[in-house]
């Protein structure tokens, strides 16, 4: 099994944790420390040696950071995991901060104590975050330390062993071009710009330059590894030998020079020698990274990772691999949903419904020949209250039975080597409420205006983001998350930079990859997400219009709750693409499913609905 169900209560020892890193102030000369949730390659899932946020608080969220000051300790997060805070972090050690809103550096302006000495491991965080926090610390008469170790290194004498996760080759009838023309299109933009190297420092561009999957953190199939690309062609991975076989590494010695991580300092070090101009990321590379550049007489330069956009916008092939993995992933969501609705309320729990999901999905892609690689995602299996929890993690002390007059969503995906995937169904357990209907149907509402939306060339995801909100804005409602985020092909499931969301300002280019998930959370009682992967399609006319317009394709089919729809709610052009959506569901997804009995619920479950 991919996904572990563990009791993930308070730490028992998170007060004696936080005591013993306040302990080691004196020594190091600071008066407070951060935790991020984070490793050197500041991606979104780290491994198990790399949990440290964990480990001191409890908090097992994907994002957030602690500050330990000498008299107080804050954990700041987003939206999503408030809830999720509460349940796990000890509050008489602990109180709550607001990631978002006023995060670190903000509360350091607005609060930190005149001359606060903060400490820091420069490994665990980017350039541009340090230099927010230096001017937070300016406003307050503070210093910014960088420290030499992490003190919560030495504390943590259990410490998993670094991951050595088996690299793979993804083939170009899966990556679509070749890692060598990949390298030679950076190698030519740098020296167009007079640049002597990147750094690619963000592993899933690395894994996407080189063609290459990895197996070293949950989910995410990239190695943890860096590589330096030089203006004359040349690149240079570093990557442990002990992750390569024979055959990647016979692969990789036709297209780089493959050397231990431990090299990375020396050779960065050397290009960077005599005023050498090496392109770094200053969102992405750990600042430790941009000091060596400094030290050894070069200027780092900062600007975008460019694998970050390439590997964003899918070439056709890749486009291709999700559409199959999709039809794949919808067929095992269909079985699902029917072994559900066949179940008695009451009967399935939340562990048991995620571990039957994973199960069917292993089944399916063997019997299709493309095996399940992973999960893309710790499934997200909530059931009435649960489901208000934006990104619930069902543990053995918090499960509980799905009964019947509840909402039970599921957010889920799964990684195939054509592509990866994540889908959300929320459905009905028996009759529910009018309430959870109307709800339902709102979240349905800006889920389609956000599929069926056309826009111009230069939209960005903030242009959009408004559709998927207004029914729930004119009900007096909203949701405390993005509306999309952007998908990696056989990558990360949380893929940067294109979001819809009302922050994102990254232009929409064809081939792009987002989900679609607007939803509804009411504490202590229910909550509702619908989610379809979808990509930006080229421009087309428009008859009648004045210019071409961008839109959206659907790449996930799977029948959405009909029970759960008031159809008067919806505008003849909603319950037009409703009905028009269950068709092409239908019709793509019963080819593929061999059981009488789940053709019969999929063709039901997709019947068109009437006013």
């Amino acid at each position: 099994m991919f996904q572990s169900f563990e009791v993930t209560s308070t730490p028992q020892f998170g007060r004696d944790r936080v005591s013993a890193l306040r302990a080691a102030f004196d020594s190091l000369g600071i008066d407070a420390f951060l935790v991020p949730r984070a490793d050197e390659f500041n991606g979104e899932y780290v491994p198990a040696c790399s949990e440290r946020l964990a480990w001191l608080t409890g908090f097992t969220g994907s994002a957030g950071v602690a500050m330990v000051l000498r008299t107080q300790a804050i954990v700041f997060v987003d939206g999503r995991y408030v809830t999720q805070l509460a349940e796990q972090v000890d509050g008489s050690v602990f109180s709550g901060g607001d990631l978002v809103n006023e995060p670190p550096h903000l509360w350091l302006a607005a609060n930190g104590a005149k001359g606060l000495r903060l400490g820091i491991d420069p490994w665990l965080h980017a350039g541009a975050e340090v230099r927010r926090l230096e001017r937070a610390l300016s406003q307050i008469g503070g210093t910014l330390v960088f420290l030499p170790h992490n003190p919560l290194d030495k504390l943590w004498s259990d410490r998993p062993a670094e991951p050595l996760g088996a690299v793979s080759i993804q083939n170009v009838g899966q990556a679509g071009v070749l890692a060598r023309d990949k390298i030679a299109t950076i190698a030519a933009d740098l020296s167009k710009k007079n640049l002597a190297a990147v750094l690619i420092a963000d592993p899933s561009s690395v894994a996407w330059t080189f063609n290459i999957r990895g197996a070293d953190v949950p989910h995410t199939p990239h190695p943890l590894a860096r590589a330096i690309v030089h203006a004359d062609g040349r690149a240079d991975l570093f990557l442990d030998k002990r992750k390569t076989g024979i055959e990647p590494e016979a692969y990789l010695a036709q297209i780089c020079t493959q050397l231990p991580p431990s090299a990375l300092e020396e050779r960065l070090a050397a290009v960077s020698r005599d005023g050498g101009r090496v392109l770094i990321d200053p969102d992405i590379a750990s600042y430790a990274l941009a000091e060596i550049i400094r030290k050894a007489g070069g200027e780092g330069v900062e600007g975008a990772d460019p694998a970050k956009l390439p590997r964003a916008v899918k070439n056709d092939v890749e486009i291709n691999g999700s559409a199959a993995a999709h039809l794949q992933d919808g067929t095992a969501m269909v079985e699902f949903l029917y072994w559900l609705s066949q179940e008695k309320p009451g009967t399935v729990s939340e562990i048991a419904a995620a571990e039957h999901l994973e199960a069917v999905r292993a089944r399916v892609g063997q019997s299709m020949q493309n095996p399940l690689k992973d999960i893309s995602f710790d499934t997200i299996s909530g059931a009435g209250e649960h489901a208000a929890i934006m990104h619930y993690r069902v543990t053995t002390e918090s499960n509980r039975m799905i009964e019947a007059g509840e909402l039970f969503l599921i957010d889920s995906g799964a990684q195939y080597i054509n592509g990866t995937t994540d889908i959300t169904r929320t459905v009905g357990i028996g009759a529910v409420s009018e309430e959870h209907r109307r709800f339902f149907t709102l979240v349905l509402k800006g889920m389609i205006q956000i599929s069926t939306a056309r826009f111009p060339k230069g939209t960005r995801g903030c242009d959009l983001d408004p559709l998927a909100r207004i029914a729930l804005w004119r009900a007096g409602a909203d949701f405390a998350h993005g509306t999309g985020h952007g998908v990696g092909s056989y990558l990360s499931v949380h893929e940067g930079p294109q979001r819809i969301s009302r922050l994102s300002t990254q232009e929409l280019l064809p081939g792009m990859i987002l989900s679609n998930e607007p939803g509804y959370y009411r504490p202590g009682g229910f909550g509702i997400r619908i989610e379809n992967l979808i990509y930006v399609r080229g421009a087309e006319e428009i008859e009648g219009g004045d210019m071409a317009m961008l839109g959206f394709e659907t790449l996930t089919f799977c029948p959405i709750d009909r029970s759960l729809v008031i159809p008067e709610l919806l505008t003849h052009d909603e319950l037009h693409w409703f009905n028009d959506y269950h068709s092409r569901t239908c019709e793509a997804l019963m080819p593929l499913i061999h059981d009488h009995d789940v053709r019969a619920w999929l063709e039901n479950a997709t019947l068109p609905l009437e006013y």
